[in-house]
């Protein structure tokens, strides 16, 4: 310790530790052992926490929760203030030796209960002093805590990262699993809708918005459009329904060959059916003419309420279209569509096609 910070140390009150009675074992014999007790540890603390000033210990600018985690929210704060008012700083905080300013202190960890000290009117705390502290240390506490938010840890990793350390080294380091990590430097750069949704706090499931960004992907407007409901609920079994969903969809999706492309099916059984129609066409060439003495049959009376040809008129995407049916649709619940304005034939989802009106070809 430097010796501003020793004379600091010694002018600090010791916290009165309870002496436990003998029980009758005749150590009262054995001699006075505080001096032995009471020589202070390699660290600068004595034989417990000192009682630091306040105004000597200031917060580590890079410490991993930010304003925003709800453990430094107005409310909670004010609660752990009440709660130390009338009972105190039951554990003690822990410091390390401000290598910029003699004599003071900075947090390794216990921020919280240093404000709340503050605003509880402490003008001390009680405190231990430990200069072999970092970051990663601060991160892995308060992840045993759970007291970081995924935004905390993956700004942690981002800074590791760019430090130059890998990912395994990071994870080795933090005590979690590769996947652990990955996951969470995914959050760095997220697509605009679904870091909107994050940021919002719409979702704050890693996992469900690793899943998300995987789909996005993939069908970027589909997700883009499921997002933007604000009543939709974000959560794993939702994403997981969405996924699937996209995926049968991209497998019974279908594109229409223009009318001069369509291809010419030359398996045998094609060229079997050819040839069965090209023969019934010779034989009905050759037949001999029905006799002109059979009566002609009567042309039928055309029916009114029947359609010669349907033409089914529907909307998509807010664009007149018609059904084509010609074509078989791979899947119930998809149709062939045909664009009215640029002729466009697709294949659609049932669900999003809006019947208009059926009309005579």
């Amino acid at each position: 310790m430097t010796t501003a910070a020793t004379n600091t140390v010694k002018k600090a009150k010791k916290q009165p530790e309870a002496q436990p009675p003998a029980f009758g074992l005749g150590l009262d014999n054995i001699g006075d052992l505080s001096g032995l007790l009471n020589q202070p540890d390699a660290s600068g603390n004595a034989s417990g926490p000192l009682d630091l000033p306040l105004d000597l210990i200031s917060e580590d600018p890079h410490q991993p929760r930010t304003k925003d985690n709800p453990g430094f929210s107005s409310e909670s704060l004010t609660e752990l203030a009440d709660t130390i008012r009338l009972r105190g700083v039951k554990t003690p905080i822990s410091v390390r030796e401000n290598p910029e300013a003699s004599g003071f202190f900075i947090i390794n960890h216990g921020a919280r209960r240093a404000r709340a000290s503050k605003l509880a009117g402490k003008s001390s705390i009680p405190a231990f002093i430990d200069n072999d502290y970092n970051e990663a240390d601060q991160v892995i506490e308060n992840l045993q805590r759970n007291d970081l938010t995924p935004r905390e840890i993956a700004d942690f990793i981002g800074r590791e990262l760019a430090k130059g350390k890998q990912k395994g080294e990071i994870a080795k380091e933090l005590g979690k699993s590769a996947s652990f990590v990955s996951q969470h430097v995914t959050l760095l750069d997220l697509p605009d809708p679904i870091a909107s949704a994050f940021n919002s706090g719409r979702c704050r499931d890693v996992t469900v918005i690793n899943e998300l960004v995987i789909a996005h992907k993939k069908r970027p407007q589909e997700v883009s459009v499921w997002l933007a409901d604000e009543s939709q609920e974000i959560a794993r079994g939702s994403v997981k329904l969405l996924r699937e969903f996209l995926e049968d969809k991209r497998k019974h999706e279908y594109v229409a060959p223009a009318a001069d492309d369509d291809p010419i099916d030359e398996s045998p059984v094609a060229q079997s059916n050819t040839e069965a129609r090209d023969h019934e066409n010779a034989v009905a060439e050759h037949a001999p003419e029905a006799s002109e003495d059979k009566h002609e049959k009567a042309p039928k009376e055309a029916n009114l309420d029947k359609l010669k040809k349907t033409i089914v008129q529907v909307r998509h995407d807010d664009r007149p279209a018609r059904l084509l049916l010609n074509r078989r649709p791979p899947a119930a619940g998809y149709a062939l569509l045909k664009y009215e304005d640029d002729g466009q034939e697709f294949m659609a989802d049932l669900s999003q096609v809006q019947l208009v009106a059926l009309v005579e070809g």
